[in-house]
């Protein structure tokens, strides 16, 4: 496989290719007072999902770049405090900034003179491939969720 494939790969999971849902459909058309609503059986709310890959996303895309970046507290540095957004602007400001970080991931994957395989230099062993496969596994599985608790809410058309 020569390099430019496995970009080619790692670019499609990442923007939900093949069997990966996509941030766009799992959040198209969810109603502002649907982000906090809870179900029961279901442990989180739409806001918590998505702002908690928000801040992973980020901050594994910060650790992928940023050799001074400090990782929130795990795991409590990593969810919202609250079920619900403060208002539409945070929603609005958490979707942007989702959608940005993606960006940035998938712009440092596609960079051809990012190394794939080399161990991160501040890191124990990790790589940027690793990263990538990382944010796709987490945002799968999340949106995953999202998807369930919108069906449960009566919420999603298949």
């Amino acid at each position: 496989m020569t390099d430019q494939a496995l970009r080619d790969h790692v670019l499609y999971v990442l923007n939900g290719g093949g069997a990966h849902l996509g941030f766009e459909q799992a959040i198209a058309g969810l109603a502002p007072e649907l982000r906090g609503a809870k179900v029961e059986g279901c442990a989180h709310t739409a806001w918590r999902l998505v702002e908690h890959m928000r801040i992973c996303q980020w901050d594994i895309w910060q650790f992928s770049i940023n050799p001074d970046h400090v990782s929130p507290e795990f795991p409590v540095g990593l969810w919202p405090p609250t079920d619900a957004p403060p208002n539409d602007s945070a929603w609005d400001a958490c979707v942007e900034a989702f959608r940005s970080d993606a960006q940035a991931m998938i712009n440092l994957v596609s960079d051809p003179a990012t190394d794939l395989f080399a161990p991160i230099p501040h890191g124990d062993g990790q790589t940027i491939l690793r990263e990538a496969l990382l944010v796709a596994d987490h945002n799968a599985y999340h949106l995953g969720q999202l998807v369930f608790l919108r069906r449960c809410l009566g919420d999603w058309n298949d």
